[in-house]
C-alpha cells in the first residue's frame, strides 16, 4: 500500500502540463496549501532585524573605539618608557659636559702674565654663572613660589575664601605663564643667534679641510740623505700617487656632499627635532620603527609619511657621505703613516747596504793581498793533495772490486731463492685455476638445469594464464547473455505489473507518515538480518591452516633443531638455508626490487 501511495504522489510533470496545473490550482486542489500574506507581521520582523543590526553596529563601533583607545594608550606608554630611559642619559651627558668644562677651567694655567685669554676665560665663566643665577631668580624661582603658594592655599584656606580669590589667583597664574612664554621666546631667539654665529665662523669647514689635507710628501723623505737617487724618486712618486688617489676620492665625496643641504631641505629647528626624536628610539628598543614613526607623526602633524621617509633617506645619505669622508681621511692618514714607516725602513736599509758595500770593498782588497801571499803555500799543498789522492784512489779501487764480488755472490743467492718462490707461486696459481674451472663448470650445469626448469614453469604459467583468460572471456559472454535475458524478462514483468496496477489503482488520501514509514516486510527483514549477524563470527580469517603450516619441511626442521637446542648455531642456519619449500613459488610472485 505504501508503495502504491509513493508511486501516486511522486508524479513527474512535464513543461507541457503547466496549463493543467494552473487549472487545478484555480479549481481548489491547492487552495488549502497556500495562505494569505501577513504584511504587519513581516514589518515587525523587519523592524526587529533592523534594530538587531543597529545594535550590532553600535557594538562594533564601540569595539573599534576601544581598540583605538587601547592602541593609543599602548603607544603613549611605550613612548613614556623610551623617554624615561632617554631622560637619565641626557641628564648624565649634561652633568658630564659641565664637569669636563669645570675641570678644564679649573686646571688651566696661564703661561705668563701676558697670557690674558686664560684670565678672560675665567672671568667669562664667572659672568656666565652670575647671569645663570640671575636668570633662574627671574624665571624659575617665581614659578616655584607660585606653586608653593597655591599648595598652601589649597591645604589651609577654606573653600569660600578660595572661591573669592579665584579670579586674582587666575590672573597671577596667567601673568606667570605669559612671562614664561616671553622668556622661552627670548631663549629660542638667543639659541638661533648663537647657532648662526657658529655657522658664520666656518669652524666645521676649517676642521674638515685640516683633517683631509695632510702633507703629500713628508719632510723625513724629502730631507733624507739616500745614496740611491732612484730609490728616493720612487718613494716620492709613491707618496704623490697615494695623495692623488685619496684627494680624488675626497673631492668626489665633497661634491656629493655639496649637493645635499645641511638640514635636508627643512628648517633647522625641525631638522634638530627630527634628529633628537630618531636618536631616542635606538634599534634595541622593541618595535622602534613603529614608535619612531608614530612620534614623528605627532611632532610633525603637517607633514606626510612620504615626506618623513624622504627626509630620513636624505639624512641617512648625508650621514653616510660624512662617514665615508671620515673613513677616507682616516685611511689616508693610516696608509700615509704605513708608507712613511716603510719608506724610513727602506732608507735605513739602503744606508746600511751602502755601508756594507764599502766595508765589503775594503775587505776584498785586503783579501787580494792575503791571496797573493798564500798562493805559493797553496801550490805546495796542492802537490801533496794530489799524491794523497792517488793513494786513496788505489785503495778505493781495491775495495770496490772486493765489494762487487761480494754483491755478485749475494745476487746469485737471491736469484736462486726467488726462482724457488716463483715455482711455488706458479703451482699455487695452477691449483687455484683448476678449482675455479671446476666451480665454474658446476655453476654452469646448475644454471642450465635451473633455466630449463624455469622455462618449463614459465611455459606452463603462460598456458594456464591463457586458459584462464579464455575461461574468463567465455564466462563474461555467458553472463552478458544472461543479463540481457534477465533485463528483457524484467522489462516484460514491469510492463505487465504496470498494466495491472493501472487497472486496480486506488486513489487514497495523503498520509505522509505512513508513506515514509517502514513496511512490515521491511521490519521483519531487518529483524532477521540482525539475528543472522549475531550468529556469524566477528571477522573472517584469511590465513594458512595448521595442517598447511606443519606440512612445510622448513617448519618441521626448525622445530626439531629447536628441540635439540641447535637452532642458533651456524650448522642450523646452513641447513635451514638449503631446505627448499614443498611447492616452489610462482615466478610472478617474486619481487625484482633490491634493497
Amino acid at each position: 500500500m505504501s508503495g502504491r501511495n509513493l508511486q501516486h504522489f511522486a508524479t513527474n510533470y512535464k513543461p507541457e502540463d503547466a496549463e493543467q496545473l494552473t487549472l487545478r490550482m484555480k479549481n481548489g486542489l491547492g487552495s488549502s496549501k497556500y495562505k494569505p500574506t501577513d504584511y504587519e507581521k513581516l514589518q515587525a520582523i523587519f523592524d526587529a532585524k533592523r534594530l538587531e543590526v543597529d545594535l550590532i553596529g553600535q557594538k562594533v563601533q564601540k569595539t573599534c573605539c576601544a581598540a583605538k583607545a587601547t592602541k593609543e594608550s599602548s603607544l603613549l606608554r611605550q613612548h613614556r618608557q623610551v623617554w624615561s630611559r632617554e631622560h637619565p642619559r641626557l641628564q648624565k651627558a649634561e652633568e658630564q659636559a659641565e664637569d669636563e668644562i669645570h675641570h678644564f677651567i679649573n686646571h688651566i694655567r696661564p703661561i705668563s702674565i701676558t697670557d690674558t685669554p686664560v684670565f678672560s676665560l675665567q672671568e667669562y665663566e664667572l659672568s656666565l654663572k652670575m647671569e645663570q643665577d640671575a636668570f633662574m631668580n627671574a624665571t624659575v624661582e617665581p614659578v616655584y613660589q607660585l606653586k608653593d603658594d597655591l599648595r598652601f592655599r589649597m591645604n589651609n584656606v577654606q573653600l569660600k575664601e578660595l572661591s573669592s580669590d579665584r579670579e586674582q589667583v587666575s590672573q597671577q597664574i596667567n601673568s606667570v605663564k605669559d612671562q614664561q612664554d616671553d622668556t622661552l621666546a627670548k631663549l629660542h631667539a638667543e639659541c638661533l643667534f648663537v647657532e648662526n654665529e657658529i655657522l658664520d665662523m666656518g669652524l666645521e669647514k676649517y676642521l674638515v679641510s685640516a683633517a683631509v689635507n695632510p702633507e703629500s710628501i713628508p719632510k723625513e723623505v724629502l730631507e733624507a740623505d739616500c745614496p740611491y737617487p732612484k730609490l728616493k724618486d720612487s718613494l716620492v712618486q709613491a707618496f704623490q700617487s697615494l695623495s692623488e688617489r685619496y684627494q680624488n676620492r675626497l673631492q668626489a665625496l665633497q661634491e656629493q656632499l655639496q649637493k645635499i643641504d645641511r638640514f635636508c631641505g627643512w628648517c633647522p629647528e625641525d631638522h634638530e627635532l627630527f634628529q633628537f626624536t630618531v636618536s631616542m628610539y635606538t634599534p634595541d628598543t622593541p618595535n622602534h620603527r613603529a614608535l619612531c614613526t608614530d612620534m614623528l607623526r605627532r611632532q610633525f602633524p603637517e607633514r606626510t609619511r612620504q615626506e618623513l621617509r624622504e627626509h630620513e633617506r636624505l639624512w641617512d645619505l648625508l650621514r653616510f657621505t660624512q662617514a665615508q669622508m671620515r673613513a677616507v681621511s682616516q685611511g689616508w692618514h693610516r696608509d700615509q703613516g704605513e708608507l712613511l714607516a716603510r719608506a724610513l725602513v727602506m732608507l735605513e736599509e739602503a744606508e746600511h747596504a751602502h755601508q756594507e758595500e764599502l766595508k765589503h770593498h775594503r775587505e776584498r782588497q785586503h783579501q787580494q793581498d792575503i791571496c797573493l801571499q798564500l798562493k805559493e803555500k797553496l801550490q805546495q799543498w796542492r802537490a801533496q793533495q794530489e799524491e794523497v789522492a792517488k793513494l786513496e784512489e788505489a785503495i778505493a779501487a781495491r775495495q770496490q772490486e772486493e765489494g762487487e764480488e761480494r754483491m755478485k755472490r749475494e745476487q746469485e743467492k737471491e736469484a736462486a731463492i726467488r726462482s724457488q718462490q716463483k715455482e711455488k707461486v706458479r703451482r699455487f696459481y695452477l691449483r687455484q685455476q683448476k678449482r675455479r674451472e671446476v666451480l665454474e663448470w658446476r655453476d654452469q650445469e646448475r644454471l642450465a638445469a635451473l633455466r630449463s626448469v624455469m622455462d618449463k614453469q614459465a611455459r606452463r604459467d603462460r598456458e594456464r594464464v591463457q586458459f584462464r583468460a579464455d575461461m574468463l572471456q567465455e564466462r563474461k559472454e555467458r553472463e552478458a547473455r544472461e543479463l540481457e535475458q534477465q533485463r528483457e524478462e524484467q522489462e516484460r514483468q514491469n510492463r505487465l505489473v504496470e498494466a495491472l496496477r493501472k487497472q486496480v489503482e486506488v486513489v487514497a488520501e495523503a498520509d505522509p507518515e505512513r508513506m515514509m514509514a517502514d513496511t512490515e516486510a521491511w521490519r521483519s527483514r531487518l529483524k532477521n538480518e540482525n539475528e543472522f549477524e549475531l550468529q556469524r563470527p566477528f571477522y573472517n580469517i584469511n590465513t594458512y591452516t595448521d595442517t598447511q603450516i606443519v606440512s612445510d619441511p622448513r617448519v618441521r626442521a626448525e622445530q626439531a633443531l629447536r628441540e635439540a637446542g641447535l637452532h642458533q648455531n651456524q650448522y642450523a642456519k646452513r641447513v635451514l638455508s638449503d631446505i627448499k619449500p614443498h611447492k616452489p613459488p610462482r615466478r610472478d610472485t617474486k619481487s625484482t626490487l633490491k634493497f
